[in-house]
């Protein structure tokens, strides 16, 4: 299931580089792997594998690595980019939707709203081979988790937003 999930993804944005720029970008899944097992361990980690532009947006790949001691708080990015995560280790419960309680930014001038909770959310349990997509302006958080989790997250930029790799 893992790996025809992470095959669809990447012939989706395959198959729209392609069409945009007559050439293809793979991101297989040894990189992937290698990448994910590299990211430090301490703290919340989510990086590029690989940026690249398809045309008039880009679409990046990342790498995440979130530790259960340190799940992070609840978010809002004040941005167009989708993010689409797919879970490769790991589960918890994910809040995505309702207004952040408490919301500053979390650095000036940054897009990135930070929160004390989440209230009239949806909450639900992700685990494993679990995708969930998030359109941009919407609060999401991971409430609670059961292990540390790994995952991508695909994000569609169509402000251009993510630096190319």
């Amino acid at each position: 299931m893992r790996t025809m999930l992470i095959t669809i993804g990447l012939i989706l944005i395959s198959s729209s580089i392609s069409a945009q720029q007559g050439t293809a970008t793979d991101v297989f899944a040894g990189e992937i792997a290698e990448f994910i097992d590299a990211l430090p361990r301490d703290a919340v980690s989510d990086r590029p594998i690989r940026v690249v532009n398809v045309g008039n947006y880009r679409v990046g790949v990342y790498g995440v690595f979130r530790p259960k001691a340190f799940p992070g708080g609840p978010n809002f990015h004040r941005v167009e980019t989708t993010e689409i995560y797919y879970i490769l280790k790991g589960a918890g419960t994910l809040v995505t939707g309702g207004q952040l309680t408490d919301p500053a930014e979390s650095q000036p001038g940054s897009t990135s709203l930070r929160g004390s909770g989440i209230e009239n959310g949806t909450s639900r349990r992700i685990t494993v081979g679990d995708v969930v997509i998030i359109p941009g302006h919407t609060a999401h958080w991971w409430s609670a988790i059961d292990s540390d989790i790994e995952y991508l997250i695909f994000r569609p930029d169509p402000e251009n937003r993510l630096t190319l790799q």
